[in-house]
């Protein structure tokens, strides 16, 4: 919510700093609106989203943040990090979303510090039920480790909505490679690991849903 100068258009005498300061902020928020600062797919800067009226603060995932039409964020209070910053975006709703889907064309561009004063924060309002994106989901990778320390992806499966889903299959996929490690690939270390599940890759995917993990692995191998 940007606050009223309390000095009328009238009043003799210089305006004061405090009210100078508020001028000159939202002097920077109607330029950084105007000329956004470009965001690049892969960078690994924290970006400025749409809410409906809204625009608020979103941190990209790392290695997630590289698809043209899709990526993974989580949405942050604008003075994140602080520690106040933090227990008021809880009490607003921005730390119980996890990592959601983010269309890039809902993008402006690069965060700046002057749009802090357009956010749901700002104007002390939670965050909508409806934000307009899913959750990001999770996955679980299932790794050949060489002894020169090369690494090559086997299978990737999901997304699965919850992480103990995925904790769930990737247990039961290292207890079938333990089984069965003399014979998966000579020379390799092979594991499952829980990993974010890669949006701007889905079609790398293989659903857990519709098939059993076990079986996919045993495809794999």
């Amino acid at each position: 919510m940007i606050r009223r100068l309390r000095r009328c258009g009238h009043a003799p005498g210089a305006i004061s700093a405090e009210d100078q300061a508020v001028v000159d902020q939202f002097r920077a928020m109607l330029a950084a609106v105007r000329s956004p600062q470009p965001w690049t797919p892969g960078s690994g800067r924290d970006v400025a989203v749409r809410i409906g009226p809204y625009i608020e603060r979103a941190h990209t995932r790392p290695g997630d943040d590289h698809g043209t039409e899709t990526i993974a964020v989580a949405l942050v209070h604008p003075d994140a990090p602080n520690a106040a910053a933090h227990l008021h975006g809880r009490q607003l709703g921005y730390t119980d979303r996890g990592w959601l889907r983010c269309e890039t064309t809902t993008i402006l561009g690069a965060w700046q510090p002057a749009y802090a004063m357009l956010t749901h924060a700002a104007a002390n309002l939670p965050l909508p039920d409806d934000i307009g994106m899913d959750p990001a989901r999770y996955g679980v990778h299932v790794e050949a480790r060489g002894a020169d320390g090369t690494t090559r992806t086997m299978l990737r499966i999901g997304p699965y909505t919850e992480t103990w889903l995925a904790s769930r299959d990737s247990d039961r996929l290292n207890g079938e490679l333990e089984d069965r490690a003399a014979t998966v690939i000579p020379g390799w270390t092979v594991i499952a690991k829980e990993a974010p599940f890669d949006v701007s890759d889905h079609e790398g995917y293989r659903d857990p849903y519709g098939n059993d993990a076990v079986a996919l692995l045993r495809a794999a191998i």
